[in-house]
């Protein structure tokens, strides 16, 4: 899976994890598409490096797919946590 294969799973991860979390997110639309790309990336990195699963070369690959998931969770929250109160 290339470049463009991550991007495009990384924009779908990212609605995803906004669907599993819910709520006004500082960055809006964009900032949740960034960390969406993001979590893809560093969750893929992940799951390669320390949890001995590395990613496969498919894009419906149910690890690779949690992996991103996972990844994009894990930066939205961390995101909430230190710009959530940017907008008041």
């Amino acid at each position: 899976m290339g470049i463009i294969g991550w991007i495009m799973l990384g924009l779908l991860a990212g609605a995803i994890a906004k669907f599993l979390l819910p709520g006004r997110d500082p960055g809006g639309f964009i900032g949740t598409t960034v960390i969406g790309i993001a979590g893809a990336f560093i969750g893929g990195w992940i799951s390669a490096r320390w949890l001995d699963h590395p990613i496969t070369k498919q894009f419906y690959d149910g690890a690779t797919w949690a992996a991103a998931i996972g990844g994009s969770l894990v930066l939205l929250v961390i995101y909430r946590i230190l710009f959530g109160d940017s907008r008041r």
